[in-house]
C-alpha cells in the first residue's frame, strides 16, 4: 500500500469519525430538554422581536422588510408589463414601416383610380337610362296632395 493511499484512507476515516461525533453531539444537544427549551425560547423571542420591530416601523411611518418585499415584487411586475408593452409598440412600428415600404402611396393611388372608374360607370349608367338626363327639381321631389 502506498503512502498516498494510506494517507487518503486515514483522512477519510478521520473525516467520517468527525462527522459521526458532530452528529452524535447535535443529537444529544437536541434531546437535552434544557438546550431544546433554550432554542425554543430563542426562536419565540426572535419572532416577538420581529413583530415589535414591524410595529415600531409602522409607528414611525417607515416601511418594514415585508413592505419593501411587496413593493419590489410589484415593481418587477410593472416592469415586466412595461417590457411587454414596449415589445408590442416595437412590433407595431415594424409593421407600419413595412406598410410604408410596401407602397402605401401605391395602394391609395389604386383606390383613387378605382373610385374614378366607379364614378365614370355611374355617369354612363345615368346617361343610358331614358329621361333621366336632367335631375328632378327640388320643388317636385315631394308633392303635397290635398286631403279632402
Amino acid at each position: 500500500m502506498s503512502e498516498e493511499s494510506a494517507e487518503e484512507g486515514l483522512r477519510s476515516r478521520l473525516t467520517r469519525q468527525g462527522e459521526d461525533a458532530l452528529g452524535k453531539l447535535a443529537q444529544d444537544l437536541l434531546e437535552n430538554p434544557l438546550v431544546n427549551g433554550a432554542i425554543t425560547r430563542a426562536f419565540e423571542a426572535r419572532e416577538k422581536a420581529a413583530a415589535a420591530q414591524e410595529v415600531a416601523m409602522g409607528a414611525l411611518n417607515l416601511p418594514s422588510a415585508a413592505d419593501l418585499e411587496r413593493l419590489t415584487r410589484r415593481v418587477r411586475s410593472v416592469s415586466q408589463r412595461l417590457e411587454g408593452i414596449e415589445d408590442g409598440v416595437d412590433r407595431l412600428d415594424e409593421r407600419l414601416q413595412d406598410v410604408a415600404r410596401n407602397g402605401l402611396a401605391e395602394q391609395l393611388t389604386r383606390i383613387e383610380e378605382r373610385l374614378e372608374s366607379l364614378a365614370r360607370d355611374l355617369a354612363a349608367l345615368r346617361e343610358s337610362v331614358p329621361g333621366s338626363t336632367e335631375p328632378v327639381p327640388a320643388g317636385q321631389e315631394r308633392l303635397r296632395v290635398p286631403q279632402g
